[in-house]
């Protein structure tokens, strides 16, 4: 029994059709035929049911005449046949019968030379409309040809009338535009990544053979290698959590659940507040009940980790670092506000880049540049933004908004500046800092 090929095509009908042409596999082939069968029996169904109608409202027949012989009267005066002198006739209604038959006779044999004729032209036709409603398909295998791993450059680029090809090329040119993003961010981590462990490795590698080099190492000069090589190893651990952290967002492994933000962010708080007052920072909670969002746990805490590092790492002594939530229009936040050296005008946008350091953080040797875009990263896979508001010599404000899942129109905190009405959620979270600088 022949068992059907994938997708249930009967494995005869794939042999068959493996053994025509190439031309003749085609969609455009396909196309043609498609549209010639229906141009000609749309054709066939109107003539025929032109000639049917024509059949039954005439009356039509072949001619049945009769034979009239030709009689004279002759000398004698008797009446006698005269050989040869005879001819057909038939009455009026008869030859007309016979004028509508023939007339049907000749309609049906035209009728078959023009059914040939409409076909043939049906098919060169059909070929042509194919070919030029596929053209963008063309382009899309020509320029998916051309595309390499090293050069995603090339865009199909179509023309012409805003129809379903169009579309699907310009979806796919889309497409070609973030694999490129994509695959220039990929390079650019690996480029950056080798350049962040190049300057560690080298110093494990320095002390290591410094003091494995030498018989006269003294306990103090071993001591001390070991604390640079500590301090080394543990920034390249950092990277590679922060790496790990990053591939993890990239690979979309979440696990959604209702989660309470300011629960949340009062235990991530928690983690940092035996750092922070060893560095002489106070840590304010102000957290209003009530805002959740549905979001992963796991990358949501390791955000506000970041946030939380950074601030208590530049806030000075004798600081506060505030940490605040609510909600407000709809949108959950939270926010870390610190009392820092704050960031330039020029800067606010840059540090969110990967590797990227700048003010006081970009020259203390602490940090890696990923934390912030990795908070990024988390906010916007869940369909949130993080803002920024900063000034010199102040401090900055780092705000992370999120759909609120339990939104009823008056419900926020009572640390922000104004008050919202009922209503729905805005479209875009707002763009003020919903704590205000006193």
């Amino acid at each position: 029994m022949d068992q059907p090929a994938a997708g249930g095509v009967p494995g005869w009908l794939v042999r068959l059709t493996a053994q025509l042409p190439a031309w003749a596999r085609t969609v455009r082939a396909r196309l043609a035929l498609t549209y010639s069968g229906l141009l000609f029996l749309v054709a066939a169904l109107l003539v025929g049911g032109l000639y049917v109608a024509l059949a039954q409202t005439i009356d039509a027949a072949p001619l049945d005449p009769v034979t009239v012989k030709k009689f004279e009267r002759g000398p004698d005066g008797r009446i006698h046949y005269k050989p040869g002198a005879e001819f057909q006739a038939a009455d009026v209604a008869d030859v007309q019968a016979y004028v509508n038959f023939t007339t049907l006779q000749t309609l049906r044999t035209y009728s078959f030379i023009a059914l040939a004729v409409l076909f043939v032209l049906s098919l060169l036709i059909g070929w042509w409309v194919a070919g030029r409603a596929l053209r963008p398909v063309g382009a899309i295998t020509a320029t998916a040809r051309e595309i390499t791993g090293s050069d995603l450059s090339r865009r199909i680029a179509a023309t012409g009338p805003q129809d379903e090809l169009r579309t699907l090329a310009d979806t796919l040119d889309g497409m070609l535009d973030r694999l490129e993003a994509a695959f220039t961010a990929q390079r650019d981590l690996v480029d950056d990544v080798s350049h962040e462990l190049r300057n560690p490795v080298a110093v494990v590698q320095a002390n290591l053979d410094a003091v494995l080099s030498r018989d006269d190492v003294t306990p103090a000069e071993r001591a001390q290698a070991a604390a640079v090589v500590q301090r080394a190893t543990n920034r390249m651990g950092g990277l590679v959590e922060d790496l790990l952290a990053t591939a993890r967002l990239r690979s979309g492994a979440f696990v959604e659940r209702d989660v309470d933000l300011s629960a949340l962010a009062q235990e991530a708080a928690e983690e940092f507040r035996l750092l922070a007052s060893s560095r002489g920072v106070s840590l304010v909670l102000r957290l209003a009940p009530g805002p959740r969002v549905i979001a992963d746990p796991e990358s949501l805490t390791r955000a506000l980790d970041n946030l939380l590092s950074n601030a208590v790492r530049l806030a000075p002594g004798g600081s506060e670092v505030t940490v605040a939530s609510g909600s407000r229009a709809g949108w959950a936040w939270v926010a870390v506000r610190d009392e820092g050296p704050g960031i330039a005008a020029e800067d606010r946008e840059r540090v969110f880049d990967r590797f990227r350091r700048t003010g006081p953080a970009e020259g203390n040797g602490e940090g890696h540049g990923l934390g912030l875009a990795i908070a990024r990263q988390v906010v916007e896979s869940h369909e949130g933004r993080i803002a920024l508001f900063s000034e010199v010599g102040v401090g900055s404000t780092f705000v992370v908004w999120l759909p609120d899942r339990v939104f009823h129109g008056g419900q926020q905190s009572p640390f922000a500046r104004d008050a919202d009405g009922p209503g729905e959620r805005d479209r875009t979270p707002p763009t003020d800092d919903p704590l205000g600088r006193r």
